[in-house]
């Protein structure tokens, strides 16, 4: 939910050991992928505000009955977090090319923390004066619950979130570390395929082996989304060839796969069946976008109000859920379903612009410069120590 999308000098050649088959070549901003990240936030909203039929109360009613249509896109829309998955493996590995380890983790850091710890502290004065949705007091903020949640580290400790939407936090979080592990040798072409290969090969033998810390990095749910976003990159800056193609056709089928673990707990929001063609349908357009990119398809789209879309993304999907319902139930009292769900959104981009300016475009630089300064310290102690 986190990556940026960077712009794009011309690329510096590969390290020795990591040959290409084609030199790097200039590329053009790709702004859609501000679009589809953007896309990916509206698809993950629409399936809480309108796809889960679990909090009838938050409507007044059967979001089935009272909106149709919009029931039956938002009952599939969560796959925009696949989609956010997809995009995330394409930005970090653009992102981390040429780069140290010490500006990945400054980069992630930066981007992820500031935006998030005001996600939670809002979301929690905001759940500690009404009652959640969920009906239970393990739902309710209590003070050790939301400082366990700043570090987000919290599900690994049993620590329940704060807003539900924020477990692919912790999914892309193990992502970082796994690529983390491969920038410490730095990147070439040779070692990202070989590091999505293993990867690929972990995340389908994880579930037959029974060792949770291994299922625990490679996700063997997820892992697929990243791995192709990485393979469609490589596609981007060097050029396609038959391993990347195997590469991401592998990661669709064995997406389409384990999507029959995933589409139950999805169900049990809906209270209805979803259908597999549908869901896969859906998956399979998040492939074929991002490939699209990759493939130069939507180089023609320079829209420079995209980057302005995709900037409150990241806001957009922490905020959305829990202080959504709460505005949900009480505007919906004065409006038919619809013009509440276009006034609430409406609300909701106006609050991830004012945290996207106000949090994130001041506290950013700052953070940069104390980790950028933290890291040049602990070089210069480690060279004399």
């Amino acid at each position: 939910m986190s990556s940026t999308v960077a712009s794009h000098e011309p690329l510096p050649p590969l390290t020795a050991g990591g040959a290409a088959p084609a030199e790097p070549v200039k590329r053009p901003r790709l702004h859609v992928l501000d679009g589809l990240r953007l896309l990916a936030a509206i698809g993950v909203l629409c399936w809480h505000w309108l796809g889960v039929e679990r909090f009838p109360g938050v409507w007044h009613g059967s979001p089935a009955e009272l909106m149709p249509l919009g029931h039956l896109i938002g009952a599939y829309s969560w796959t925009g977090v696949q989609l956010f998955f997809l995009i995330s493996g394409f930005v970090i590995c653009m992102s981390c090319w040429g780069r140290s380890i010490g500006d990945f983790v400054t980069s992630r850091l930066v981007r992820l923390y500031p935006a998030y710890w005001v996600a939670v502290l809002v979301t929690s004065a905001v759940l500690t004066v009404v009652p959640t949705m969920w009906g239970d007091d393990t739902h309710h903020p209590t003070p050790t619950r939301v400082l366990t949640n700043l570090t987000m580290f919290n599900m690994p400790l049993g620590v329940g979130n704060i807003d539900p939407v924020y477990w692919s936090l912790w999914a892309e979080m193990r992502f970082y570390v796994l690529f983390g592990l491969l920038l410490i040798r730095g990147l070439t072409y040779r070692r990202v395929v070989a590091f999505c290969g293993i990867w690929a090969f972990l995340a389908t033998v994880s579930p037959s082996v029974n060792l949770p810390i291994l299922e625990t990095m490679v996700q063997s749910t997820y892992a697929w989304y990243f791995i192709a976003g990485i393979a469609m990159y490589l596609m981007y800056r060097f050029e396609p060839n038959a391993v990347l193609w195997a590469l991401v056709g592998y990661c669709w089928l064995m997406a389409q796969d384990r999507m029959r673990g995933v589409i139950g707990g999805y169900e049990y929001g809906t209270r209805h069946h979803l259908s597999w063609y549908l869901t896969l349908a859906y998956v399979t357009a998040a492939f074929l976008l991002v490939l699209g990119a990759a493939l130069g398809r939507f180089d023609r789209i320079r829209w420079k109000w995209l980057t302005v879309a995709g900037s409150l993304t990241y806001p957009l999907y922490l905020l959305h859920q829990e202080i959504g319902f709460q505005a949900i139930t009480r505007v919906s009292r004065h409006l038919p379903p619809y013009p509440t769900f276009f006034v609430v959104l409406a609300l909701m981009m106006v609050g991830a612009y004012l945290v996207h300016r106000l949090v994130e475009v001041p506290m950013a630089p700052w953070l940069k410069r104390k980790l950028e300064s933290a890291f040049a310290q602990i070089r210069r102690n480690g060279e004399t120590g």
